[in-house]
């Protein structure tokens, strides 16, 4: 098989040359010796992913920028280690389902589902330090760099934590597998997905009123046509932040019939906001893998400072290789996203924009827990929706952090959550999530809204 000439950018490139930039929100490990150990042995591990599916999931990208799909990306703000587990890992996979049910069944077009895990272990920090009762210590980075204790040991970054990182995120991938392919995500059982905590749930009888109408339609087709095996199965791909550079070279890799390198440890890596500099290491990093990628975007972003990273990032103008994630908050959205809309739109870039109307809107409540408010959230996503109508632009996806246990992390919702509500059941260790409730109110949010529209 003849193969592409290398790029002279791929000349340029490979999976440690970002090491020559500024790396921003990279923890200090103290032994070098004991990190350079830790990433050769990531290096000999097998890859979380198959270069197959990382290119199966960039066609399906491009599908949804010429708007012939919708993509639902979420998850948890940053996994543990100690939520993999059979129960929390399910319920996480039923809410996406659920709401691409509700998307598919409401948009009359396919949804590509994308888990924010299987590798969601790092988050980026304000400062590098956090200090209580006149004791400074290291911030907690997520799982695979520390521990949430504030302790010396839990907060010294710990190398050995990326080969277990490596460890909960191949779990984590086996178990979401052998769900779907065992029938989990069968549209002839969704009682399968059902969560016995919401069973009570104002929008539970609208939700069941939705799959019952999708299982007599369901059954009238297999009565004419027979049975139709698409619907027992769906495809479902991995995404994260790709945020420790060192994890992410270590899995970078070159595979037999493709050229250039594929990183292996998630399909769908994306860069966040506070490590988006056109010259920094991580926009070097990601210029040469052949996944597709996104960034997340702010407020504060220009179309000057957009359009430079567009090109670094895909010079080519690739259908399906770069997304564009939106996080601007509710009151800042209408002044700062159209002029990026504009200038992509007048340079003719293809990209998938995407919706994250979580993270412009975390406060702190006065008894201190980071919370986000329901109307703020739902304001933003509904403002983004008739932006993009206004653009002649196409709003394609949204990006989520949820989780399908019974958590009191966000006020407002189908339960009208107070801030006296948080202390029931606030048990994440860095940002707020949605609860099944609020995700699948906001699923049913951007039915009725693109239905109003059409």
């Amino acid at each position: 098989m003849n193969q592409p000439a290398k790029t002279e950018r791929q000349e340029n490139w490979n999976p440690m040359s970002w090491q020559r930039r500024v790396a921003l929100q990279q923890p200090h490990y103290e032994d070098g010796t004991e990190l350079a150990h830790a990433i050769a042995e990531l290096a000999q591990l097998p890859p979380l992913v198959t270069s197959w599916e990382v290119l199966g999931l960039k066609h399906a990208l491009a599908e949804a920028q010429e708007g012939k799909r919708f993509l639902l990306q979420g998850g948890d703000c940053a996994e543990s280690f100690a939520d993999c587990t059979s129960p929390i890992i399910s319920n996480r996979l039923k809410v996406l389902l659920q709401m691409s049910l509700v998307l598919v069944h409401g948009l009359k077009q396919p949804v590509l589902r994308v888990g924010r895990f299987a590798g969601q272990y790092a988050k980026p920090r304000s400062t590098d330090t956090e200090t209580r009762d006149g004791v400074t210590l290291p911030s907690f980075r997520g799982d695979v760099v520390n521990g949430p204790e504030f302790t010396p040991e839990a907060r010294r970054p710990d190398p050995q934590r990326l080969i277990r990182a490596h460890a909960h995120s191949a779990l984590t991938m086996n178990f979401v597998r052998a769900l779907i392919d065992g029938g989990f995500a069968d549209l002839h059982h969704p009682e399968y997905w059902d969560l016995a905590w919401v069973e009570h749930s104002p929008l539970a009888a609208e939700y069941r009123r939705m799959v019952k109408g999708i299982g007599d339609s369901l059954r009238f087709m297999e009565t004419l046509a027979g049975p139709i095996a698409g619907f027992t199965r769906v495809d479902f791909f991995t995404s994260h932040e790709a945020l420790l550079l060192h994890y992410e070279q270590a899995l970078t890799r070159q595979v037999p019939r493709h050229r250039g390198w594929f990183n292996l440890s998630t399909h769908f890596p994306w860069i966040g906001m506070r490590t988006a500099a056109l010259d920094g290491a991580h926009v070097e990093y990601f210029r040469g893998i052949r996944n597709p990628i996104a960034v997340k975007i702010g407020p504060s972003v220009t179309a000057e400072q957009l359009l430079p990273l567009v090109e670094a990032l895909n010079p080519e103008d690739e259908p399906g290789r770069l997304t564009l994630i939106h996080r601007m908050g509710h009151a800042q959205i209408g002044t700062a996203l159209p002029p990026l809309l504009e200038a992509v739109k007048r340079e003719g870039r293809r990209v998938l924009w995407v919706a994250d109307p979580m993270h412009g809107n975390t406060e702190s409540t006065s008894i201190g827990y980071k919370t986000r408010r329901f109307d703020n959230i739902r304001s933003e996503l509904d403002q983004a929706l008739d932006i993009h109508a206004a653009a002649g632009t196409r709003l394609g996806g949204v990006h989520l952090e949820l989780t399908g246990e019974d958590v009191t992390e966000c006020m407002g919702g189908a339960r009208d959550l107070s801030e006296a509500d948080l202390q029931r059941a606030y048990k994440s260790t860095v940002d707020p999530r949605l609860n099944y409730e609020q995700s699948l109110e906001l699923a049913m949010l951007i039915v009725r809204k693109s239905g109003s529209m059409a």
